[in-house]
């Protein structure tokens, strides 16, 4: 483990040491602001498992949906500039969408009808960002807009990207680097280069190495029994090829990808829902400069913040709540007591966490490369966070 921690945060210090010595993390970084001091920013482990390449000071890692928060805030810059509405139809600013019930609050709160990329979408086009959206343009929704909420997984990025590209003439990934990392200077971007993806993590599947199984034992450990209720169903649904929860999540077009989001073309192509590489302590320094009023007017982040929907979610089963765009605590989003009612943010598939708080004047940010199985990511990154907020 390397960096450095305020000792009012040595909690912090001690779990993130834990998790690396126990081998529930292979390699990983957390940082921590509060009130704008960097005050946790720390990594260990290994980068690559295959070539044992350690962790460094700005190793990056692609976080999967932590995107989707700084899309929203691209989105919220522009309504902040008057050049839309959040009660804007989508077919105004895209009139091949032809679905006038849609307006663009509709996208940000995932209430459109359409999580699924119904066709599968070729190699070729993981780049051309408009051609998948001309996919979903031509689709039906699969409930009422704005009559229930289901987690866009992949295609939240894909509609809200065209709808900024007619507004604003550019890509969420080239208005993320003029309008926000690059001022703010920050190693975050949607659309990685390649010298990036060269030193990103390599992401690994499992929970930990080896599990609890004993040394030589090559048997399958047992299945646990299906928590009961939503948990339950949403456990039934991750199993289920064919289900809502799996084609939401995945393209059959992406399994001709060896290595996932390991893959240069996925970590280049800068999908605005899930391809965002960065390090923890930029992805902090985003939620920085938000809780600060850096990036919009702090009467833009208080609405955004307001829970606009909350409740059984049609994707995932399990309890969700979003403002615009950003995640607020639920089943899908734990966090401490104590930031139930103000933190934000938003999580990534396998642990990814990214977080503010402005009653607290805290900013967050975790990434690492053994992917947690549960979709929320697993225990690791809520044990960091309880540290942090009982470090308060």
């Amino acid at each position: 483990m390397d960096g450095h921690c305020d000792p009012r945060f040595a909690r912090v210090r001690e779990q993130f040491g834990r998790q690396l010595e126990s081998g529930e993390e292979l390699g990983a970084a957390f940082a921590v602001y509060r009130d704008g001091e960097l005050v946790v920013d720390l990594w260990g482990g290994v980068a690559d498992r295959h070539t044992g390449r350690p962790w460094e000071r700005d190793t990056p890692a692609f976080a999967y949906s932590c995107t989707k928060a700084v899309t929203a805030t691209v989105l919220l810059q522009l309504v902040e500039r008057g050049l839309l509405r959040l009660d804007t139809p989508v077919a105004e600013v895209w009139p091949e969408f032809g679905k006038p019930a849609i307006t663009v609050e509709h996208l940000l709160t995932h209430q459109a009808g359409l999580p699924v990329i119904e066709e599968e979408v070729p190699v070729e086009e993981f780049e051309d960002q408009a051609a998948i959206a001309a996919r979903l343009a031509g689709q039906r929704p699969l409930w009422e807009p704005g009559t229930a909420h289901g987690y866009h997984a992949l295609t939240y990025g894909f509609l809200i990207g065209e709808v900024v590209r007619r507004v604003a003439g550019k890509s969420v990934g080239e208005l993320t680097a003029a309008e926000i990392a690059g001022p703010l200077g920050l190693d975050l971007w949607i659309g990685a280069p390649d010298d990036v993806i060269e030193r990103a993590a390599r992401l690994t599947a499992g929970d930990r190495a080896g599990g609890d199984r004993a040394a030589g034992d090559r048997t399958a450990p047992a299945a646990p029994p299906d928590p009961p209720g939503a948990l339950g169903e949403m456990a039934r649904a991750f199993r289920d090829r064919d289900s809502l929860a799996n084609r939401a999540l995945g393209n059959p077009g992406m399994q001709r990808l060896k290595g996932g989001a390991n893959h240069p073309v996925i970590m280049r192509a800068g999908w605005p829902a899930a391809g965002m590489v960065t390090t923890a302590r930029s992805l902090a320094g985003f939620y920085r400069a938000l809780v600060a009023g850096e990036i919009l007017r702090p009467g833009t982040l208080q609405d955004a913040l307001r829970r606009r929907v909350t409740g059984p979610d049609r994707v995932l089963h399990v309890e969700s709540s979003f403002g615009l765009g950003f995640m607020r605590p639920a089943l899908t989003f734990f966090t401490p007591r104590r930031g139930a009612e103000t933190a934000f943010g938003h999580t990534g598939m396998g642990g990814f966490i990214g977080l503010g708080d402005v009653a607290n004047g805290l900013a967050v940010g975790y990434v690492m490369n053994r992917m947690s199985s549960a979709f929320s990511g697993g225990l690791r990154g809520y044990l960091l966070l309880e540290a942090v907020y009982d470090s308060l």
